[in-house]
């Protein structure tokens, strides 16, 4: 128990997907997008290209969606195994997706809550200089061309979403951190690692829809 270990195979047989409510295959797409978003924004706007495709659950564009985000994460997950560095950079979207999901009592599904989560994180990288003007507004077309949440609703109230933040397992002594994205494909490195801690107003700012 504890022990960290790399798989001795990984199976992954993208004719299940075809199984699942067009709603769950959504929820998958967002940590897709995700991938995407983080470490190669080609593979982010073929993505957003092939929509209906993967809605719609077409197995070789399901196998090519698979295969890419098992290369990305493989990628990031074997250069750090412990998640002590850039291995962080995979909970771009989850830290306030988290809050979302939790402040809502679990009635946000988790892929709908990290569709959220880069939105607002990527706004919240553009408010303070990090991200590039308009990532945030692209995220939000290519969730929504999902039929994933772009906008904010009233998930829960501000300072229930932001108590949440603090519980996150990137926070140090209890202040939330966060994953942040200099444009779509790359992600923005901070002092001492790849999370950083934000200002409050800068973090209000973005909750503001939710007050």
């Amino acid at each position: 128990v504890g022990a960290f270990h790399p798989p001795r195979v990984v199976v992954a047989d993208p004719e299940t997907i075809a199984t699942l409510p067009e709603l769950q295959r959504a929820q998958g797409l967002a940590e897709a997008l995700k991938h995407g978003a983080i470490l190669d924004a080609a593979y982010f706007d073929e993505l957003q290209d092939r929509g209906g495709e993967l809605l719609a659950a077409d197995g070789d564009t399901l196998e090519w969606a698979v295969t890419r985000s098992v290369e990305i994460k493989a990628g990031v997950v074997t250069e750090d195994e412990r998640e002590g560095g850039l291995r962080q950079i995979l909970n771009f979207g989850h830290t306030l997706g988290h809050a979302l999901e939790a402040a809502s009592d679990f009635a946000l599904p988790h892929g709908s809550a990290v569709s959220l989560g880069m939105v607002l994180e990527a706004r919240l990288g553009e408010a303070l200089g990090v991200t590039e003007p308009g990532t945030a507004t692209r995220i939000r077309h290519a969730v929504e061309a999902f039929g994933l949440p772009g906008t904010v609703g009233r998930e829960g109230d501000v300072e229930r979403v932001r108590a949440f933040t603090r519980s996150d397992k990137k926070g140090r002594k209890g202040k939330a951190r966060y994953v942040l994205i200099e444009r779509l494909g790359v992600a923005a490195h901070a002092e001492g690692g790849w999370t950083r801690e934000v200002p409050s107003a800068a973090l209000e700012g973005v909750l503001k829809p939710l007050s």
